[in-house]
């Protein structure tokens, strides 16, 4: 969009300028014209008093030709075609010698103020011939008073007119009314047609103004003009457009060159802004993503909430992670403990087993057994089966260390590992158990003794499943040698 604005600016800048430029000049040489004429009016005025005086004649050529500095030669023709002198000497004419010129023809033909068109002269110059009558103070004509300018030498319309290439390749080229070029910074160009100039019909028939034209060399250019009212020529200030848009296209590259290190840094500036938005916002999505974790809460705790937004984001993932956390224990605990007694089921005696296992924690192992429990549910019924159960649990809790693991692993089948526990201190919670049991009755029910097994891991076997089994087997010892006893 700069480079499109740029660019309509600078051509829009260039037309005027260009139309401006060539009106100054065009205004110029009018006023030169004017000067030159009003100067050959002198002379003709002096010539009129003297027409036939050769001194006078001369003298007054020969100033002209001086003093003026406008002309390559001057002459006086006499009405009846005949010369009656020149200046500089040295032209191959004679006085007296009957002049067939195109500026004597056109000249005494007319005999007003004329400027002839341009023409090839004997002498092979390519010239304009600007000619004043001379008039008697009777108003008889008697001749005309003249000079020429040597269109392809220099001459006060090349001093005008810049004789080089401008700034940018601009140049000025002059047009006379039949599209011949009679001035053109290239010599060469003098004289010739410009036909094939695309604006060549509005060059011709308007009196100023600019236009985007095609020369006749097929360049694309920007013209301004204006016409030199005496002579009817046209002014033309004329510069290629590509040299004019090169300067837009710098000026193009050096915004975008600009553009991409400002963008470079807004970019890496909102990056980094963005980043910093972003980053505990991501944090807290990945957090979301681990609430089954141990440590998510802590994890999400760690997060820097510094915006509104990211604080109410981190309060709501805490409220998860915690009732997550609830109702992952909840899940834990029915999945793992014994819903009547509270003690842990086998799934969870397994997870502590597993994990003595694992860190080499020696444990040892209490197998107990209700006796005679499917009478009580026979004779009393399961509700009351199940209290004894209750009571039994409570009983075997009480008797036991904090650390101590106490499962309900069947009906009235009971497990309970005491971890970094000797042997002889199981036999004597083991036995603790058995006397309570002994001296204890249960309100509506009596007395209801247990049998205990009881084993040692890794002292009576390096497998722990074997070991299990050896406390189980000890178990059934002791029920088989009358209940109510350790083995």
């Amino acid at each position: 969009m700069s480079y499109i604005i740029q660019r309509n600016q600078l051509l829009n800048s260039a037309l005027a300028v260009h139309e401006e430029y060539a009106h100054k000049i065009a205004s110029s040489t009018d006023l030169h014209f004017h000067g030159i004429q009003l100067e050959l009016k002198y002379s003709a005025s002096v010539l009129a008093t003297s027409p036939n005086n050769d001194q006078i004649i001369d003298q007054e050529l020969t100033r002209i030709l001086k003093q003026s500095q406008y002309f390559n030669s001057v002459s006086f023709v006499k009405a009846d075609g005949h010369l009656a002198g020149f200046a500089p000497l040295t032209l191959p004419f004679k006085k007296g010698q009957v002049m067939n010129t195109t500026a004597t023809r056109l000249s005494l033909k007319y005999k007003e103020s004329l400027i002839t068109p341009p023409y090839n002269s004997a002498l092979k110059n390519f010239l304009i011939y600007i000619s004043e009558p001379v008039v008697d103070a009777s108003g008889q004509y008697l001749g005309y008073v003249g000079g020429t300018i040597y269109l392809k030498e220099q001459n006060f319309i090349s001093q005008l007119l810049s004789s080089q290439y401008g700034y940018q390749d601009n140049y000025m080229y002059v047009l006379d009314s039949q599209q011949r070029i009679i001035f053109h910074p290239d010599p060469s160009r003098i004289g010739d047609s410009a036909v094939g100039n695309t604006g060549l019909n509005t060059l011709m028939n308007e009196p100023y103004g600019n236009l985007r034209l095609v020369d006749t060399k097929g360049i694309d250019s920007l013209a301004g003009f204006s016409k030199i009212s005496a002579p009817n020529w046209v002014v033309v200030s004329q510069q290629p457009t590509k040299q004019l848009l090169d300067q837009a296209s710098n000026l193009l590259y050096k915004v975008i060159l600009g553009m991409l290190f400002f963008y470079a840094f807004v970019f890496f500036v909102i990056w980094r802004f963005s980043y910093v938005i972003a980053q505990p916002l991501s944090d807290l999505a990945d957090s979301a993503s681990q609430l089954n974790q141990p440590d998510a809460e802590k994890n999400i705790r760690k997060i820097r909430p510094w915006y509104f937004e990211v604080a109410q984001f981190q309060k709501a993932l805490l409220f998860s992670a915690d009732h997550f956390q609830q109702t992952v224990d909840e899940l834990n605990t029915i999945v793992k403990t014994d819903p009547l007694t509270g003690f842990y089921n086998r799934r969870g005696m397994q997870l502590y087993i597993d994990t003595f296992e694992k860190q080499q924690t020696n444990f040892a192992i209490l197998a107990i057994d209700i006796d005679h429990f499917k009478t009580v549910n026979d004779q009393y019924g399961h509700a009351e089966g199940d209290r004894v159960l209750q009571h039994i649990a409570w009983q075997i809790q009480e008797q036991c260390r904090d650390q101590d693991i106490c499962c309900r692993i069947g009906g009235e089948e009971f497990i309970v590992l005491l971890p970094n526990a000797s042997y002889s201190l199981a036999q004597k919670v083991a036995s603790r158990i058995l006397q309570n049991r002994t001296q204890d009755k249960i309100a509506g029910i009596g007395q209801v003794t247990v049998s205990i097994g009881i084993a040692h891991w890794p002292t009576h076997h390096q497998n722990i499943d074997q070991t299990l089994q050896l406390a189980d087997q000890r178990l059934y010892q002791a029920k088989a040698d009358g209940r109510n006893c350790i083995r």
